[in-house]
């Protein structure tokens, strides 16, 4: 006899069958609609000229129709997720990254070829000719344009009047507009300046074609004159430049529209330089310099600071394991709380401590010994000036791994080391530190790794400065080779993304075998 279903008489069996049905075909639908979402981004991105989108969601699609349908990956579902996020948040803007750093992609050399075309075709200048002053008439709801030439361009000093049908300038739409030759200004008041400006986008957009068929664009604010477009493609796909008489070819290897002459016309499109930017970092005195100086710095930054944060870390929490310190938990709380407050705020306050008039540093500095250093337009000052903070800021960090790891330590070695008069230094170093620095050294790299990268601390302390002179990109003497290639991207007059995706390139290889070192000394197959 079957055990049926309260609800609905039925088998308990073929209930728990049907919610099974019923929960696969929910899954597939709901999995049908992201990959048809996926697929309206991969045409989306496709018709814009994106293609390297287009691509990453296509295999994104394709991953998770394949994964979510086929039952011999059905252990594979539950980490998709986390492989999706990764390919969609690291991996592809890391080859993003590296694609970018073969090309010449920089603020001259952003658009494709077909739009810097366009773009060059689009451009007109005004030809030989009478130019016409533009005043409007009021008529009804819409308005007439009166053009008159002062007929001092026409050998025959004849002042021409044009006069367009009532036209509805709320229309910004490019348009082809007859107007029709007259004798006489208008007898009415017409419009004032503030009209023609709030009208400008549509006056723009008109071409007033005469009656002997010359087209009028305006030219100004208050003139319409004959403006003719600049350039026009031949058969070779070069352009010739009607105003200055000349051919300009599509260069390839340059991305620019090259003159007779040699020059380039702006703006350029990406091509692809090959290792240019890589070989301009190592041989470009210019570039090497900074470089190298920074790079240096930068090992020097992140290693001081990890020894330094340790040594200070290390050394309080040896002292708060101290049996005779009483208070030890008031002074965890105390010594712990830089790390609480978030660091840019600590940054900014310690930036106003050392402000070089009115900073609290100095005047006690002046007070004790009557000095005012100048900690951010000297090099090594302001060196300094980011180890003191970043210290402040990362001993707590290594005051509570520390503590940690010496708690673990059992007692019976301290007692073993009295019994032979071990004091407290002999206790320090004979038992604490070796002890620790195994299992520390894992984490020591980790905040390497992370100095290395320190970007908020630079930008907010000391925006890279004081500069480096001669550098023919933007970089200081306290910039980290991270801030660098911000400032080579951002900040730079030509905005260098190549040339900064190619130092990007160098620090991601870097940091990538600082974390492989960490694998290996964390014993993790890899």
């Amino acid at each position: 006899m079957y055990t049926t279903n309260a609800s609905r008489g039925l088998p308990r069996h073929r209930s728990r069958h049907l919610s099974e049905r019923y929960t696969r075909w929910a899954l597939r639908c709901v999995i049908a609609v992201l990959v048809i979402a996926l697929l309206w981004l991969v045409m989306a991105f496709h018709l814009n000229g994106q293609w390297m989108f287009a691509l990453l969601f296509l295999v994104l699609g394709g991953s998770l129709a394949v994964v979510f349908t086929k039952r011999t990956l059905m252990s594979h579902r539950y980490i998709f997720p986390a492989v999706a996020g990764l390919g969609v948040f690291v991996i592809f803007p890391l080859l993003y990254t590296i694609g970018i750093s073969f090309s010449n992609y920089s603020s001259s050399n952003l658009l494709s070829e077909e739009r810097v075309r366009g773009q060059l075709l689009s451009q007109t200048y005004q030809a030989e000719g009478k130019a016409f002053d533009l005043t409007l008439y009021q008529e009804g709801e819409l308005v007439r344009l009166y053009l008159q030439s002062d007929g001092e361009n026409d050998h025959e000093n004849k002042v021409q009047r044009f006069v367009s049908s009532p036209l509805n300038l709320a229309n910004q739409e490019t348009r082809q507009i007859g107007i029709q030759s007259v004798d006489a200004t208008p007898a009415q008041d017409p419009l004032g300046m503030r009209a023609i400006i709030q009208a400008r986008d549509s006056l723009q957009g008109l071409r007033l074609l005469t009656p002997e068929g010359t087209e009028l664009r305006m030219a100004g604010l208050r003139q319409f004159a004959p403006m003719v477009n600049r350039y026009e493609t031949r058969d070779d796909g070069s352009l010739y430049d009607r105003r200055e008489d000349r051919v300009l070819i599509p260069d390839q290897t340059t991305g620019f529209f090259v003159a007779d002459n040699g020059e380039q016309i702006t703006p350029g499109w990406p091509v692809n330089v090959g290792f240019t930017h890589y070989a301009k970092i190592f041989t470009d005195p210019d570039i090497r310099g900074p470089f190298m100086q920074i790079f240096v710095w930068t090992f020097a930054f992140a290693a001081l600071t990890v020894v330094f944060t340790l040594a200070v870390g290390f050394v309080l929490a040896s002292l708060l394991q101290w049996d005779q310190l009483k208070g030890k938990a008031i002074y965890r709380t105390l010594l712990i709380l830089p790390y609480a407050v978030p660091a840019f705020i600590s940054i900014l306050i310690f930036k106003g401590m050392f402000n070089q008039h009115f900073g609290e540093v100095n005047m006690i500095l002046d007070t004790l010994f009557g000095i005012r250093p100048e900690w951010f337009t000297d090099p090594w000052l302001a060196r300094s000036m980011l180890l003191i903070v970043n210290t402040w800021l990362g001993y707590p960090y290594m005051l509570l791994l520390c503590m940690g790891l010496i708690q673990a330590i059992p007692q019976d070695l301290y007692e073993a080391s009295a019994v032979d008069g071990g004091g407290p230094l002999t206790n320090l170093f004979k038992i604490t530190l070796p002890l620790i620095i195994k299992p520390l050294t894992p984490l020591l790299i980790a905040a390497f790794a992370f100095n290395f990268n320190n970007f908020v601390l630079i930008a907010l302390l000391t925006g890279g400065n004081p500069d480096i002179l001669g550098a023919s990109t933007p970089a200081g003497t306290t910039d980290l080779l991270v801030s660098y290639t911000y400032r080579i991207a951002f900040q730079d007059a030509g905005q260098n993304f190549g040339l900064a995706a190619a130092i990007a390139t160098l620090i991601f290889l870097l940091v990538a075998g600082m974390s492989l070192l960490n694998l290996r000394l964390s014993k993790v197959k890899v």
